[in-house]
């Protein structure tokens, strides 16, 4: 919560009242809105159901069979709406501080969560298969964990990047096009890596070097990259698809001794090699951005970069490193359409919007590299909602579903989840003094 102090007259000692701006004001109201009427559906579903919901904890092909929760649907549900309820009354109240708040907001994420597939799995015929939504959960949320590294790293350092859904389509194209001539999964991750670092390049000289509003040239690239990758896929691959479109997708890999783990081992220790360098990779951006000498750079340009120029720091190069190296970051994420998942790169969008999820989820995750994975997840979670609930013949159309990680995104670009602060200098040019 935002403050500010008022002054205390003739040396009073007295505890000083704190008052709310009128940005967190509005913050705290939006969001609060937003959990209540969440709270306000939860409730209302509550009585749609009447019978229990079953939540299996392994698939039908598993080894190791752990037993089907049954929960009762009408009182779950119930439940988890009376929790979400309080949490959105406590945000609307303005009682809660910075500690409490965050515990409001983890309850009404969980109730949300756990409310919705009690619901699913009660107006199902079907069993809800917890292993495999979350299985599925971190695949979808791959090619996101990477578009938040890339954009975390360019708009801490001051640029904001739009153009992850131009290196996403850019990289998918680039990789089918690889893998189809070489064979080789390292020549097509190479490959998608070069052509993020390309793209990202092009985002740095415009906005570093010709100073053009870093919106406008992100919003060029992805143009760029639509047009780039459906001139050549027509002039070329679609004239020859048995040379140019021979692509064969990443296997699942189950790591030995953990992938025999129940429950935890199928979720998190069978995926495909991606998933894998996702799990080491935000780490690694983590450590570079915190722990690192260039790190500190990069948050500084990105902060104050005039500051950072008097001390001595090339500005123009931090900022241009950070940026490619998000670039490259990106086109790893972007392989996953290709030959991390689908296959052969398909002149129909493959990225269908990540980009822009996964900018989303830097908003939301504070441009912190850790939170931002969080969110990602989130949105992963939805999509893999969607796909887990077509066959269970709900009552709402699965299309609904499937909009979620959308409406999510323009949740958090309209703010409504909290205001957050961007680097200061984030957007902005600039021009060393003489």
């Amino acid at each position: 919560m935002s403050t500010r102090t008022l002054p205390i007259p003739d040396g009073d000692l007295r505890l000083v009242k704190k008052v709310e701006s009128p940005e967190a004001k509005a913050s705290r109201l939006s969001t609060g809105t937003l959990i209540t009427v969440l709270g306000v559906a939860l409730l209302i579903m509550a009585f749609t159901v009447d019978k229990s919901g079953l939540i299996a904890l392994s698939d039908a092909f598993a080894e190791v069979k752990l037993p089907t929760l049954e929960l009762p649907g009408t009182a779950t549900v119930l439940i988890a709406a009376i929790l979400v309820l309080g949490a959105g009354v406590g945000y609307l109240s303005g009682k809660l501080n910075g500690r409490l708040r965050t515990v409001a907001a983890v309850v009404a994420g969980l109730g949300i969560v756990v409310g919705f597939l009690v619901w699913a799995a009660a107006s199902s015929p079907l069993p809800f298969t917890l292993t495999s939504q979350l299985n599925l959960t971190l695949e979808y949320s791959t090619p996101l964990f990477f578009g938040v590294l890339g954009g975390v790293l360019a708009e801490r350092a001051g640029v904001v990047n739009i153009a992850i859904e131009g290196m996403f389509l850019t990289a998918a194209f680039a990789a089918s096009l690889t893998y189809s001539m070489t064979q080789s999964f390292v020549a097509a991750l190479f490959a998608a890596a070069l052509a993020g670092l390309m793209m990202a390049g092009v985002l740095a000289l415009f906005t570093l070097r010709y100073l053009v509003d870093h919106v406008i040239i992100g919003v060029v690239i992805n143009v760029l990259a639509t047009g780039l990758t459906g001139f050549i896929f027509q002039q070329l691959v679609s004239k020859d698809t048995g040379t140019y479109s021979n692509v064969r997708p990443m296997l699942p890999i189950e790591i030995p001794v953990l992938g025999d783990i129940p429950f935890i081992g199928p979720i998190l220790f069978t995926q495909r090699p991606l998933t894998y360098i996702a799990f080491l990779a935000v780490p690694l951006v983590w450590f570079l951005l915190f722990r690192t000498k260039w790190g500190l750079r990069v948050r500084s340009v990105g902060e104050h970069p005039h500051a950072a120029d008097t001390v001595g720091i090339n500005v123009i190069w931090t900022k241009a490193s950070a940026v490619l190296l998000g670039g490259v970051f990106a086109g790893i994420g972007g392989a996953y359409f290709t030959i991390g998942s689908v296959g052969a790169f398909q002149d129909n969008n493959p990225t269908a919007g990540n980009g822009f999820i996964a900018l989303a989820a830097v908003i939301m995750g504070r441009w912190h590299p850790v939170l931002g994975a969080f969110v990602a997840l989130f949105f992963g979670f939805a999509r893999a909602l969607a796909q887990n609930t077509k066959l269970m013949q709900l009552p709402i159309p699965s299309d609904f579903i499937e909009m979620l990680p959308y409406l999510a995104t323009i949740i958090a670009v309209a703010g409504l989840v909290g205001r957050v602060r961007a680097p200061a200098a984030d957007g902005a040019h600039f021009v060393k003094s003489h």
